[in-house]
């Protein structure tokens, strides 16, 4: 049925498994896990991880775009844009401990992430 009947978690699934198989050196992730679950996002992680230089081959690039920062935890480098420009980069440590603009979002995103109460809610 060509897709039409997949949810968006399973499309993403399958294009991430489409690119794996690919052995593609270069891969560009916008927003790649944004519809599947933490616990099926984690094992894609993994499973990209595991595969970054598996066999001895070259490395595999990955470019990740995200605005779920737990996407980019394990990131050589994480660049920070604001308008469209470098505003920082570093490791995680390294921009948590700067205490700049993605120790604030983290900060954001872990404090909405423990409350049981929708972030908007009045």
């Amino acid at each position: 049925e060509r897709g039409l009947k997949l949810s968006g978690g399973e499309k993403q699934r399958v294009a991430i498994s489409r690119t794996l198989l690919k052995d593609a050196r270069l891969l560009l992730c916008d927003e790649a896990t944004s519809a599947v679950d933490t616990v099926t996002e984690h094992h894609i992680f993994r499973e990209l991880g595991r595969t970054a230089t598996a066999d001895g081959r070259q490395p595999r690039t990955c470019v990740m775009i995200a605005h779920r920062l737990s996407t980019v935890v394990d990131a050589d480098q994480i660049l920070v844009l604001r308008e469209g420009r470098v505003a920082e980069r570093g490791t995680h440590a390294e921009l948590l401990s700067h205490d700049g603009e993605y120790a604030r979002l983290w900060s954001l995103q872990n404090t909405q992430g423990e409350s049981t109460e929708h972030p908007f809610a009045s």
